[in-house]
């Protein structure tokens, strides 16, 4: 690696020797890495918000709390962005939307509570996609988010804050969220790791519903392990969630170095098929070639289904999310005009100035899919679709452990490029949103770059509550391609 001084662009296991040798303060780290975020993101966009003097004290306090010799958690003085869909005790959480400006939770999302039992620093609310509305990170009330690996391209969305602020080294590990391929694909967009859990395994408690059958957070790092590590205090039952599976929390860092000899490979040729870059193609089945090189099988499977997920994904999404987003009607806590004549004009001018574009666009979709008369044609039968493509996968998981995929039929696009279209960019989605609709863990771990030193991210597949799995397949990609904790311009951390 590079010869640079240990600081937020730095390997989590890195910080945690210095940090607990004493050669690395808990607070000059978050100093050094708010003072990076401000010096850096001029240029990125990836934060709406730092948390400067809340983060400062609670380092202040872990360090306080070495010096005593105090048994600290595993994240302990490791700063750690948040997505702004997630509640953050005392700091301004607006998914990245004007209808929600001004609210300041007065509690921790269960997830934030498990970053702060395990000593991690939160240190600020990452840029999004309104609502976790997009593809592209173009869709924020705070403007749009730029790739670190070429600003004048999107990041991916709509966890891109999330994602670019790893790929721009401003910070260790940040969290975001997954509907339909909002971690995976600003993951594969801006070269870093990204996990999605199995639904059910990490709490959605806290966390501002997009749809809920479908929502689930889990971690972005500059590589496996970390990405691993941050997962592993994330997960666990919790009882504020009724959707929480009664798991234990997971054991994953001890996957990174398992081989995977005698691994069965599925590689669903759906997933190659019209529309897949041809650069994006070669490099993930080089990198699916280094699978094999490491001992394991190639195993070809079929998920007939996979053509109808994007259609089937847009409707439940869009249904759900007009449920859950009737709540924002500038009553209580979020956005309300001040052109008020009646009760009618109140909702109709506070949600017409509160939502952005495309959050309109999809509530006016899921109204029109949940109306009377369009139900069954609509959501129940996109509900059957969902069965459908589950089992596609469950035939699948017969014959093979893991299966492995392109994340995105692209590489990051340019700005602009595909906002007037709005089908081109839902199809964005066309490869991450069926193992999403199945619930099933997957993540992107990148895999190479193609001839404009854009990366690409390969998509891995496991069973539902396989994470172990899933972690021991990302951590030979990520041998075979040499990537971890690459930085734009060539650099590594």
């Amino acid at each position: 690696m590079a010869d640079l001084p240990l600081g937020p662009q730095s390997p989590v296991s890195e910080l945690r020797a210095a940090l607990q040798s004493g050669t690395l303060s808990a607070e000059s780290l978050t100093q050094r890495t708010l003072e990076n975020i401000e010096g850096t993101d001029e240029d990125v966009g990836a934060w709406i918000r730092t948390s400067g003097e809340p983060a400062l004290a609670a380092a202040v306090e872990v360090d306080a709390r070495r010096s005593r010799g105090e048994s600290l958690g595993p994240l302990a003085g490791i700063p750690v962005g948040v997505k702004d869909m997630i509640c953050t005790r005392g700091v301004e959480t607006t998914a990245a939307s004007k209808m929600l400006a001004g609210f300041v939770p007065p509690y921790d999302a269960t997830v934030v509570s498990r970053l702060r039992a395990a000593g991690a620093i939160p240190i600020g609310k990452l840029n999004q996609d309104e609502f976790a509305m997009g593809s592209s990170n173009e869709n924020s009330a705070f403007g749009v988010v730029r790739n670190p690996w070429d600003t004048d391209r999107v990041p991916g969305g709509s966890s891109g804050g999330s994602a670019a602020a790893i790929a721009a080294g401003q910070v260790p590990l940040t969290l975001g969220t997954d509907t339909g391929g909002s971690i995976r694909q600003p993951a594969s967009f801006c070269g870093v790791v990204g996990f999605k859990p199995t639904y059910g395994r990490v709490s959605r408690y806290g966390v501002v519903a997009f749809a809920s059958s479908l929502d689930q957070v889990g971690p972005l790092a500059a590589n496996v392990a970390d990405a691993a590590e941050l997962l592993e205090v994330l997960s666990g039952h919790d009882p504020l969630d009724s959707t929480s599976i009664p798991e234990a929390p997971l054991q994953l860092t001890t996957e990174v170095e398992r081989p995977i000899t005698g691994m069965r490979v599925g590689v669903p040729e759906e997933y190659f098929g019209e529309g897949l870059d041809p650069e994006v193609e070669s490099i993930v089945r080089s990198a699916i070639a280094g699978l094999e090189s490491q001992g394991a099988e190639l195993v070809p499977v079929a998920l007939p289904h996979t053509s109808y997920a994007v259609a089937t994904y847009y409707v439940i999404a869009t249904a759900e999310a007009s449920s859950n987003l009737s709540r924002y009607d500038g009553v209580r806590y979020t956005h309300r005009t001040d052109r008020v004549e009646d009760l009618r004009s109140l909702y109709e001018r506070s949600r017409a100035e509160g939502f952005g574009a495309e959050v309109k666009r999809r509530i006016i979709l899921g109204t029109y899919a949940l109306s009377s008369g369009y139900y069954d044609a609509y959501y129940l039968k996109a509900q059957r679709v969902r069965t459908l493509i589950t089992r596609d996968f469950q035939r699948a998981f017969e014959t093979c452990d893991v299966l492995a995929a392109p994340v995105a039929p692209t590489t990051a696009f340019a700005l602009g490029a595909r906002t007037a279209d709005p089908l081109q960019m839902y199809l964005q989605d066309i490869l991450t949103i069926p193992a999403s609709l199945a619930g099933l863990p997957c993540g992107s771990v990148p895999c190479g770059l193609d001839s404009s030193g854009l990366p690409v991210g390969m998509q891995l597949i496991a069973p539902a509550l396989e994470e172990a799995t899933l972690v021991r397949a990302s951590a030979a990609v990520e041998r075979h391609c040499g990537f971890a904790n690459r930085r734009p311009g060539g650099g590594d951390s």
